[in-house]
């Protein structure tokens, strides 16, 4: 009688992730390399400004100043923060691509400041910019 042997070659099944793993690494080194040495090149330009240009339209703001009391100025008027409103809807009529420039004083109250733009918004005004005097 004869013996057989039974030999089972198992095959390893599953990725070796070394290759990849160098791969991905030395990919890391060169973005890392070239980050360091790139430089973004720029340089200052002073444009001539001409004087014959025209913009075509007058550009402005409706100033409103608050003063460091509470006092409310429109178009070189004490007024009530009320009648703000009213003032800036007739300011605005005359001048309808006009913006709204507030100028509070830094210790005016935020109150008043806070009505002012309400008032504003209400009036029909959406484009507002605040400013402080001291």
């Amino acid at each position: 009688m004869r013996l057989r042997r039974h030999f089972k070659f198992e095959e390893a099944t599953g990725i070796d992730l070394a290759p990849m793993l160098d791969f991905v690494l030395n990919l890391l080194i060169f973005f890392i390399i070239t980050a360091v040495f790139a430089k973004e090149l720029s340089f200052a330009m002073n444009r001539p400004g001409a004087q014959s240009a025209t913009s075509g339209k007058e550009s402005g703001n409706i100033v409103i100043n608050i003063q460091e009391d509470g006092e409310v100025w429109v178009d070189k008027r004490i007024v009530d923060v009320r009648a703000v409103r009213a003032n800036v809807e007739r300011l605005s009529a005359l001048k309808p691509d006009w913006g709204v420039l507030i100028v509070a004083h830094e210790n005016a109250e935020t109150g008043v400041l806070i009505g002012v733009a309400d008032q504003v918004r209400e009036g029909g005004v959406s484009n507002i910019t605040f400013g402080t005097t001291q």
